[in-house]
Formats: structure tokens, C-alpha cells, sequence
């Protein structure tokens, strides 16, 4: 049955170093669904502030047309929602996206989703997806990881939960930070399978 859990996704951005490649994934993924559910974590707008120069307000209704001012985003596409809406559509397993990004994705927080802490919105639509059997692509962005990063990690991955580590690589010969933004985001949508154009693929010239 088709549903709005076809035309959505969720995004969740935390407090990890990394903002560049939340933007520029919500550009991303803007292009593909008719709803990109966005949730930042209060950590992650001092890092967008920090990392890209991006303020965001705390209300939810302010970071939609923000960002889709900033971005360039389709009106109406963004959706965002506050750490304790539990009325959501991403708060329950009978309305939330089948598919749900985390990015970056502090320890903190992977550390809450390996262990089912559910104690915010962000947990707690992670969660779902899991119990739902839908797709959780998380997006660490830390080093070195630590004994428990990797327990938490490996934990994760043995559920079904894809975990990217923020670890561009050079074979594109990146000539900018752009082009290393676009390779995560290009992975990540790869995951998704989405088409994109951002940069080729190895062994491909691109030409």
C-alpha cells in the first residue's frame, strides 16, 4: 500500500563535527522525496553555526524556512520537528519513513540507539526504524573510536544498521572540500540508491 512512508524521509543531524555534509545531503535528498523530516539536536545548531556560518532558530517552523531559504530547498519539502514532539509522524511505527539518516551521528547518540535510550524524538525515530525493519544509515563522525564506539557500532551493524563512517576517499582526485562533502553524500545516496551526479566512481573517469 502506498503511503506517506513512501514519499518521506528522516534526517537527523547531531552535535558531531561534520555539519557541511547534513547540507549538503538535505540538498541531496530534497530532490528525490515530496518529505525530508528534519530533526537537530541543540548541539548540532551550534556546530552548523560553528562549521557553515548557518543559524537556525529553535523553532521548528523557523529552521523550515531557514534552511530552505539558505539551501535553495523545494517549498514545502522540509518538515522539522522539535526533540519532544512525540505527536510526530516519526514517532510511531504506523506513520514514520521506512528510511532514516543520522549525520553526522555523534557517539552520543549511536551510543542511545545501540542501547534503546529513546529519551528525544531522534532516539526515539531511530528506534522505529529499527523495530520496523526499515533502513538506519548512521554517519559517525569521530576519531579514534574508543572500545565502546566500536561495541556500540558492531551491536548496530549486527541489527541491520548501516553504519558510514565520515571517511571520504581520494580516488576522485578532490581538488576542494566540496568535492569531499560530495563524496560521503554521494555514498550515503548510494545506500538510498538515489541517481546522483556527484563525482564519478572508481574506475571511472566520468568523461
Amino acid at each position: 500500500m502506498s503511503n506517506n512512508q513512501d514519499k518521506a524521509i528522516t534526517l537527523a543531524v547531531t552535535g558531531a563535527s561534520g555539519a557541511p555534509y547534513a547540507l549538503k545531503l538535505l540538498q541531496e535528498l530534497s530532490k528525490h522525496y515530496q518529505k525530508v523530516y528534519l530533526m537537530l539536536s541543540s548541539a548540532a545548531r551550534v556546530v552548523l553555526a560553528t562549521e557553515c556560518g548557518v543559524q537556525v532558530n529553535k523553532s521548528p517552523s523557523t529552521i523550515e524556512k531557514e534552511l530552505t531559504q539558505q539551501l535553495g530547498l523545494p517549498v514545502d519539502t522540509l518538515e522539522a520537528f522539535s526533540s519532544d514532539n512525540w505527536m510526530s509522524p516519526v514517532a510511531s511505527g504506523s506513520s514514520a519513513p521506512k528510511q532514516m539518516i543520522v549525520c553526522p551521528c555523534s557517539t552520543g547518540t549511536l551510543s542511545a540507539i545501540a542501547n534503546g535510550a529513546s529519551d528525544n524524538l531522534i532516539e526515539r525515530a531511530a528506534d522505529v526504524v529499527m523495530k520496523e525493519r526499515g533502513q538506519l544509515i548512521l554517519v559517525p563522525r569521530e576519531t579514534p573510536f574508543n572500545t565502546i564506539h566500536l561495541e556500540n557500532m558492531t551491536r548496530l551493524s549486527q541489527m541491520g544498521v548501516t553504519i558510514m563512517p565520515a571517511s571520504p576517499g581520494f580516488y576522485n582526485e578532490p581538488t576542494s572540500i566540496d568535492d569531499l562533502i560530495d563524496f560521503m553524500v554521494a555514498r550515503i545516496l548510494d545506500h538510498l540508491d538515489l541517481e546522483h551526479d556527484l563525482g564519478h566512481r572508481w574506475g571511472y573517469s566520468g568523461n
